[in-house]
């Protein structure tokens, strides 16, 4: 048994910035200890120190009572910490029961029984991938699984989940939820990062909110409300985001689908998008959402059908796609939706100058603006997006889009792994763009936040659209049913 215990640890990085103002921190085992904050309160910090990434600038960490220095993420792993990431950090082109084993090593390694253990602790889990399956062809939902299933093969006594259910969907969740009930109950501990608090509520056993780099909320959970938590984390009581009570007036038809197709993927799907309506898709995991997406971006060369906008067809790459006004934010904004490398003035300039950065003080006045509109915390048009929160790296993905000539925006769960404050800034911001005319085709596994901004619902089942909802008339239960096949649909569009 482990008990890991951070004291004092503050964090303030060479450029200034401070992310960490001596908190206090303990996982116990048999424990989980649930952690919650805004974007840009430290919980990242927090993570990569546990990890071994970060070094603290104070504080100490102690393992069972002893204070250690891990040099590196090896050394925490080493000594029983495995840290399971938002972004999965696993090889592409290996196998998932390579990337299992990636980190084990020895000269005599008994490959046959390492490929019993794995089934057998893949199986305990109910069996979420196959074990030869490349991590590349594999949904997000399964590649947590397969950096979950990592964690325990690796034989940790302290876990630390860092937002592992932000882009899974229901059924996907509650493996996870049974997976951490597992660990704990066979006394490992385990900190459980996430931006949904009633998983935090329903989970842990403890909670701390850090907003600023501190600790404002440290309690056991049994008895804690969600309005306490949230209060906490924004450090103002939060309203969840209503829906209108007047349907808004739509204009004319922007975008038509016609039979759009592909191969194990879509069936034929038809449907027309007008001016500023915001239309959800609905499904779960699998039910063809993403792929609908990336079949009007061109992003998928198998695709067959027609997309129209305003009347004229639109080619099938996806430079033909932008080039007609078609943007996508898409679902892994660290891998697809920004370039790690350039600035925010460069990464915002993207679409508009197409690849060719040619004018510098032009691109920072339009970083500058996107940053003001979008209310992105960040140092300047300068700064990396690496280096941003998620939820500010996301306004940047969206900003990229809102500087060029965007006639259709497509947005691919664009709240997943954010905050309350930001998840309903960039909300807001939907709503503001279908006011100003712009159509918008959102998928989120948060069907509240469908019910909450769209004027219209296409439920997926297995690749094809099989029906369509009101979601004046709907609650996040319907939609739940509809998603699985268990409750009635309309007419599809």
């Amino acid at each position: 048994m482990v008990t890991l215990r951070l004291e004092g640890i503050a964090k303030t990085f060479p450029n200034g910035t401070v992310a960490l103002r001596g908190v206090d921190l303990t996982l116990e085992p048999g424990k989980v200890h649930g952690l919650l904050g805004a974007n840009g309160a430290g919980k990242s910090t927090l993570i990569k120190i546990l990890a071994g990434a970060h070094a603290p600038s104070a504080g100490t960490v102690f393992l069972d009572g002893a204070p250690v220095h891990w040099s590196n993420p090896r050394d925490a792993k080493a000594a029983g910490v495995a840290t399971i990431y938002q972004h999965i950090p696993l090889v592409p082109t290996l196998s998932a029961i390579e990337n299992i084993l990636l980190d084990e090593t020895g000269l005599w390694r008994d490959r046959a029984a390492d490929r019993v253990r794995i089934a057998a602790l893949v199986a305990s889990l109910g069996n979420p991938f196959p074990l030869d399956a490349l991590v590349a062809d594999l949904p997000i939902g399964a590649r947590q699984m397969v950096a979950i299933t990592q964690a325990l093969a690796s034989g940790a006594k302290v876990v630390v989940m860092d937002e592992p259910t932000a882009s899974l969907a229901g059924h996907e969740r509650i493996r996870v939820y049974e997976t951490i009930r597992r660990l704990a109950a066979e006394g490992k501990a385990v900190l459980f990062v996430s931006h949904f608090i009633n998983e935090i509520i329903a989970l842990t056993d403890e909670v701390t909110v850090l907003r600023d780099g501190r600790t404002i909320l440290h309690a056991v959970t049994a008895g804690l409300e969600e309005h306490q938590v949230a209060a906490a984390i924004a450090g103002r009581s939060v309203t969840a985001l209503e829906r209108s009570a007047t349907p808004r007036a739509l204009g004319e038809p922007v975008l038509e689908v016609r039979d759009l197709a592909s191969s194990g993927k879509l069936t034929p799907t038809s449907f027309t998008l007008r001016a500023g309506e915001i239309l959800g898709l609905v499904g779960t995991l699998g039910s063809g959402r993403s792929e609908l997406l990336h079949a009007i971006f061109g992003a998928d060369r198998q695709a067959t059908g027609t997309v129209l906008l305003n009347g004229a067809p639109v080619g099938r790459w996806t430079d033909e796609a932008v080039a007609a006004g078609i943007a996508l934010v898409p679902e892994d904004r660290a891998a697809q939706g920004y370039v790690p490398a350039l600035t925010l003035a460069e990464n915002i300039a993207l679409p508009r100058a197409g690849g060719m950065l040619l004018d510098n003080a032009a691109d920072a006045a339009a970083a500058r603006a996107a940053i003001e509109r979008l209310a992105i915390k960040a140092p300047g048009p300068d700064a990396l997006p690496s280096e941003l929160s998620g939820g500010n790296a996301q306004k940047v993905v969206i900003a990229k889009w809102l500087s060029s000539d965007t006639r259709v925006l497509l947005l691919d769960e664009p709240t997943a792994g954010i905050d309350i404050g930001a998840r309903t800034d960039i909300l807001r911001l939907i709503r503001t763009l279908a006011d100003e005319g712009l159509p918008v085709i959102l998928v989120s596994s948060e069907f509240e936040e469908l019910l909450a901004v769209c004027d219209r619902l296409l439920v997926l089942r297995d690749g094809a659209v099989v029906g369509e909802a009101d979601p004046a008339t709907r609650t996040e239960s319907d939609l739940i049913l509809m998603a699985g096949g268990s409750a009635p649909l309309g007419a599809a569009a």
